[in-house]
Parts: structure tokens; C-alpha cells; sequence
């Protein structure tokens, strides 16, 4: 028997013609798809690329037949797999094909795993479900898929539970799940998401061998172009539910038509040169710019002037010295005893006025350990904090209280840092109220309204709660409740990591902005290079709880001096090394 992979099929596997996706509402009807077209053959790979609410999931989930029947509607021309009509097919039929001939990756395991059923009887219900195996068999295939996958101690891992993996293993776990049963089609929603880059580009090896092995069809759904060239053969963009350009990937990568390509292209940070800020997408689509070139000439940062400004920042007292920091943490051992995981060990470095201090690794490196460590939300197991000639510490409770304010955080996920209990105004308000700032409720009211202007929200705002916003708006959310008490110092953690490209480059240029206008130092915590080096005067890099390599942002892009840190380049997805055109 041929591989799948040596089958030359000449006709489509999916064919979509015409596809309509709407959802009823009690305001209305509201058209999330607004009838897009594409066909994908055999053994290839078709990326859909946007911005959230473009409409990718949504057209995604209308073929495996997700989609709540109640409240949507779906409408095409044609829908064909396999020489199946998806339009009209009977439930029974589609169980028959989902999960077994189609499969789909969901964007985030954490929660589309179960969290109280072990990893591997997950993965082995599906073979038990379609191809009736028995527990032992279905075990054994799990087991062999976990291998396949690269999961490592994969005997173990059958009985771990999901909060037990990594993020990238749990995303081994999901796509060994849609493997399960040789599918033809796979669709892959957001797989790299939030992940390490070494993460990412493992997994997108990973999809390319498992392609060409399997012969199967792929659908990539992404909001960032700078991965499409590493896994896919053709490109469709999409915006506000349509498609407005599709081709080949080389030629779209290299001479895109549609302004909404240009801008989703130039939002992310290029590694040769450095702009005062990143253009955002909507300034492509009203014209404000239409090429690179016109983007360099009025943006570009001249080297000069970025090193006379470190002159300026490095020749001042440090506003923060760590000194042997560590942080450390007892696990005990299930047959008895205690080990010890050195998350943060013995650390020293300055943090200078005015600087943004990148800090940059693998998940597990220690680097938010360290950011909360330094504002005293960790203990430190040892070590000594020194904030404007002042030792931090926290037994001395009215000196500790006043440096507290002007040290703030900023944290990665702004939905969980906010209770959704309260409006965003109110949770702005709340550390005012605290710190005693601001004078009476209705001046604190106030500089909540200034903060919300301020970082790009609508006096309006202040009455929504967190679930009303988007995940750009609540990060914005978070950076103004930072703000409220006037801070000097500012732990960034992760700000943008799991916004898309176009709302990242908006904060990042917001961030820019708050930094000057308030004299704010930041430690800006991040695991995309790309951003890392776009936003931050030096680069820290840390590998288990170690500083690896602490040099000038550009310097240490471009002559890196530890092993690790050129691994960590050299995994950034090759649209980004190569520098996006536009």
C-alpha cells in the first residue's frame, strides 16, 4: 500500500462556495461570514488569517457542525467533503465524519480538555467511539500517538491530568486527540497561540511532518501572518466576514494587494530596524500609509539618536538593584521526601530611570517568578531589593506601603486580574481608594474618566463590567488601574501575548506613549523575541532560573553571545526573520 502522501488526488477535498454565517440576536441578526469562497486539495495547506471577530473560527466550526443550532444560521452554494454535502447532512452521518474523516484542534486546551477526565482516556474515547476498540488496544494507540506527538514519558502522561502539562503539552495532548483516527481533514484553530517560540515552532514542525505523513488536508487559522510561510501553501485574509485576498503564499508575502494585508504585515515589529511606533491596521485602511518605504522615512528611529538616548538613561543612578535574589519553592514528592525547584537563583542587575528592561524565556525560566518576586507579591526565598537607595521590605509596613504604590503590575491574562464583579471603573477607583489619592469620590471619578481616555476607552466605560469588553479593551483596563497611584516602576507581564497583531501593536505604541508622558520605567516581561527587542533598551534573557545574557536590545539580536539565546532566535517563524514586506 502507498503512502497517502504519495497519492495524487485531482480533485478538491473541501470545496466551500458562497458561505454565509449569521446569529440571531435579541438586537437583530448580526452576519459573522458574508459569503467566501475557497477549495483546499489533498495534502495541502490553506491558512486563514485575521483579526478576532473577522469570522475564521466561525467559518471553521460551520463544516464540523459546531455552531449552535438555535441561534445561527448557515448558508452556501456549496459545502463538499469528501463528496459529502455539509449543507443538508443527516446527524448521524456528521458524527460518522467529525472527529474520524475531519478533526479539529481548538484554540486553547486548557479548556477544551476536561479537566476531570485523565489526558490519555480522553484521547482514547475517540478511537473507542470510532473505531470500537477495545480499552487495552485503545490505550496502547494512545500511547503510541503520545509518542508520535513527542510527548515525552508518554506511559506517564496517560494518566496525567491537564493542569499537570505545560501549555505546549497539552497542546501535543489536543493534536494527538484529532489524529487519533487518520482524519483527512485537519483544522487547526489558533495552535500557537501564547506559546514559547521554540514551543511554536515545534509544533508547526510537527503539523508539517504529521501533513506529509498522513497525507491529510490542513486548515491553519492564525492572526499572525509572521507564521503562514512556515507551514502553509496559500493564504486567505479575511476581515469583517470577508475574504479580501487569498493566493499563494509567496506571492502574497511578498506583494500584498489588499491594505488590510499590508497593515496585518507591518504591525508586527520588524527585526531590522525600529520605528518611534508600529503602524496599526486601520492607518492602512484610511490611507494614511500605503508602502514601506513611506512607513521608514516618516517612523524610522535613526541608530544615532537611540544611543545618545542610552547615554542619557544608563549615565544615571540605578532607580532599582537586585542583589542575589532567589526564589525557591518546596515540592514535595509523592513516595515521600521534598525536592526543591529553584525558580528564580541568585539574580543581580540595575533597572535605570527611564529604561524598559526586557526580559525574555521559555515558560518555567523563572521571569514572572521574578517580576512578582521584585514587587514583593512572591516572597523571596533570599536576596536583597534596593528601590531608589531604599531596601524593599515588607516588615516595615508604612514604608513598604508608600513604595508599593509606586510599583505596579500589569498582568497577562486582564479577565482573571479583574473581578468581574465590579465595573471598570470601579476597579480603577479601587487603588485610589486605597492609597488615599485623589481627594474625594467624585475627583477620584474623575481621573478614572482621564485615565480612561487616556489609554484609549470611552467615559461610557466606567459602567461595564469585564465581560463587556474585548481582551485588547480589558488590557487596557489593567494598564489605567496600574496607573491610578502614580507609579515610577511598572512590571509588564506578558501585556500582549495573547492579543492579535494588530491590537498588540496598539497597546505596545499606548505603553510607548505612557512611558514618556509619565516618566514610567517598565520590566517588560515577554517570551516573543520580536517584541521584546521592538520595545526594550536591554534584553535580560533567563534559562532556569538563571540570567543567560544581558546585553542592548539590538546588540544582542544581532551577536548573541549564549547558545541559548541563539536557539530562541533562530526558532522566531521565518517570516519574521526575514523581515515582513510590505
Amino acid at each position: 500500500m502507498f503512502p497517502m502522501s504519495l497519492v495524487k488526488e485531482a480533485f478538491p477535498l473541501l470545496e466551500v462556495e458562497n458561505l454565509s454565517v449569521s446569529f440571531r440576536h435579541s438586537d437583530g441578526v448580526f452576519e459573522a461570514v458574508r459569503g467566501i469562497s475557497f477549495s483546499l486539495m489533498p495534502g495541502k495547506t490553506l491558512a486563514i488569517v485575521g483579526e478576532s471577530g473577522s469570522g475564521k473560527s466561525v467559518s471553521a466550526l460551520s463544516l464540523m457542525g459546531l455552531l449552535p443550532e438555535r441561534s445561527s444560521v448557515v448558508r452556501a452554494e456549496r459545502m463538499l467533503f469528501e463528496g459529502h454535502d455539509l449543507r443538508n447532512i443527516a446527524s448521524a452521518e456528521l458524527n460518522g465524519l467529525r472527529g474520524n474523516r475531519m478533526a479539529m484542534i481548538f484554540q486553547e486546551p486548557m479548556t477544551s480538555l476536561n479537566p476531570v477526565m485523565r489526558c490519555g482516556k480522553q484521547v482514547a474515547e475517540a478511537l473507542i467511539l470510532h473505531q470500537k476498540l477495545s480499552l487495552d488496544a485503545a490505550k496502547s494507540r494512545v500511547i503510541e500517538l503520545f509518542e508520535r506527538v513527542k510527548l515525552p514519558r508518554a506511559e506517564q502522561l496517560y494518566l496525567a491530568w491537564p493542569h499537570e502539562l505545560s501549555g505546549g503539552q497539552r497542546q501535543r495532548v489536543m493534536i494527538a486527540m484529532a489524529l487519533a483516527n487518520n482524519p483527512r481533514l485537519l483544522i487547526a484553530d489558533e495552535p500557537t497561540t501564547a506559546l514559547d517560540v521554540t514551543v511554536q515552532k515545534e509544533i508547526l514542525q510537527l503539523l508539517r511532518q504529521l501533513r506529509e505523513e498522513y497525507g491529510m488536508a490542513l486548515i491553519f487559522i492564525t492572526h499572525d501572518l509572521g507564521v503562514v510561510s512556515d507551514i502553509a501553501d496559500q493564504i486567505a485574509v479575511m476581515h469583517q466576514g470577508l475574504i479580501v485576498e487569498k493566493g499563494e503564499v509567496a506571492a502574497i508575502v511578498k506583494h500584498p494587494n489588499h491594505p488590510y494585508t499590508k497593515g496585518l504585515m507591518a504591525c508586527r515589529p520588524p527585526l531590522d530596524k525600529r520605528y518611534f511606533r508600529l503602524p496599526v491596521v486601520n492607518e492602512f485602511l484610511n490611507g494614511t500609509w500605503k508602502s514601506a518605504e513611506d512607513i521608514a522615512q516618516k517612523l524610522i528611529i535613526p541608530r544615532d539618536k537611540r544611543k545618545q538616548d542610552h547615554q542619557i538613561t544608563y549615565s544615571r543612578p540605578p532607580l532599582m538593584q537586585v542583589q542575589e535574589l532567589s526564589v525557591h519553592f518546596r515540592l514535595s514528592r509523592h513516595s515521600g521526601g521534598e525536592r526543591v525547584l529553584k525558580a528564580v537563583d541568585k539574580l543581580s542587575f540595575d533597572i535605570f530611570p527611564g529604561e524598559t528592561l526586557g526580559l525574555v524565556g521559555e515558560s518555567g525560566s523563572g521571569k514572572t517568578s521574578l517580576g512578582r518576586a521584585i514587587l514583593h507579591l512572591l516572597k523571596p526565598t533570599s536576596g536583597t531589593i534596593i528601590y531608589r537607595d531604599e531596601p524593599v521590605e515588607p516588615g516595615q509596613a508604612e514604608q513598604f506601603r508608600k513604595l508599593r504604590r509606586k510599583m505596579q503590575i500589569v498582568f497577562q491574562d486582564p479577565y482573571s486580574s479583574l473581578n468581574p464583579r465590579i465595573t471598570a471603573g470601579e476597579a480603577i477607583r479601587e487603588p485610589m481608594i486605597v492609597h488615599r489619592l485623589n481627594g474625594n469620590a467624585k475627583s477620584q471619578k474623575e481621573k478614572v474618566v482621564y485615565l480612561l481616555n487616556r489609554v484609549g476607552l470611552l467615559p461610557e466605560h466606567y459602567y461595564r463590567y469585564p465581560h463587556e469588553f474585548s481582551g485588547g479593551q480589558r488590557q487596557r483596563i489593567g494598564i489605567a488601574r496600574a496607573l491610578a497611584v502614580e507609579p515610577e516602576f511598572v512590571v509588564l507581564d506578558e501585556p500582549v501575548s495573547a492579543l492579535d497583531v494588530s491590537v498588540q501593536a496598539q497597546v505596545l505604541n499606548l505603553l510607548g506613549e505612557l512611558k514618556t508622558e509619565f516618566g514610567l520605567t517598565y520590566l517588560f516581561i515577554s517570551h516573543d523575541l520580536g517584541v521584546v527587542r521592538y520595545f526594550s533598551d536591554r534584553v535580560m534573557v533567563m534559562y532556569q532560573g538563571k540570567i543567560e545574557e544581558l546585553a542592548e536590545a539590538d546588540t544582542l539580536f544581532t551577536d548573541p553571545q549564549s547558545p541559548y539565546t541563539r536557539k530562541l532566535i533562530a526558532a522566531l517563524p521565518g517570516l519574521q526573520r526575514s523581515v515582513g514586506q510590505i
